[in-house]
């Protein structure tokens, strides 16, 4: 869902150009205090703020942006812009968003599979060591040798 902050004429119509382009429902908010309210109560792909509003209230405007969580914010002039501007504006900002967000995913895999080698490295060494204890009792052996098979099978798997 995107939140078009507006309060002109054209707002409505803006809305329905976006919406129409981008197949996400468009909520339209007349001030800030509205547009605060939308966003805590759902989730929002975009907040499309007019610049109109963004003069007249710069604090306001970052409190809602402080407050838009994931939303990716566009600001734009609607007395001057043409809906289809506005409309590639949104499309270029959701773009941007799902690239960043996939960008993140793959970071945050990245470093998760490295930690998760750095202890798997670990358990493995140290079945290893216990392995090499002369006069195990063989229960303990076992128990070990399951350990040390499964820390090898995650190292493969994590290896893919």
């Amino acid at each position: 869902m995107i939140l078009l902050i507006a309060n002109n004429k054209s707002a409505a119509e803006c809305a329905a150009a976006v919406q129409r382009a981008t197949g996400e429902r468009v909520r339209v908010a007349a001030n800030f205090r509205r547009a605060t309210a939308a966003l805590r109560a759902g989730d929002f792909s975009a907040v499309v703020v007019d610049q109109a509003f963004w003069d007249l209230d710069p604090a306001g405007g970052e409190l809602l942006l402080q407050r838009a969580g994931t939303a990716i914010p566009v600001i734009v002039n609607l007395a001057i812009s043409g809906r289809e501007r506005v409309v590639r504006s949104v499309r270029a900002a959701l773009y941007r968003r799902e690239r960043e967000q996939r960008l993140a995913m793959k970071a945050a895999a990245t470093m998760l599979r490295n930690e998760l080698n750095s202890s798997v490295t670990g358990i493995l060494l140290s079945s290893q060591l216990a392995l090499a204890t002369p006069s195990l009792p063989s229960g303990l052996e076992a128990k070990l040798r399951a350990v040390y098979g499964a820390a090898e099978q995650m190292r493969s798997r994590l290896q893919r």
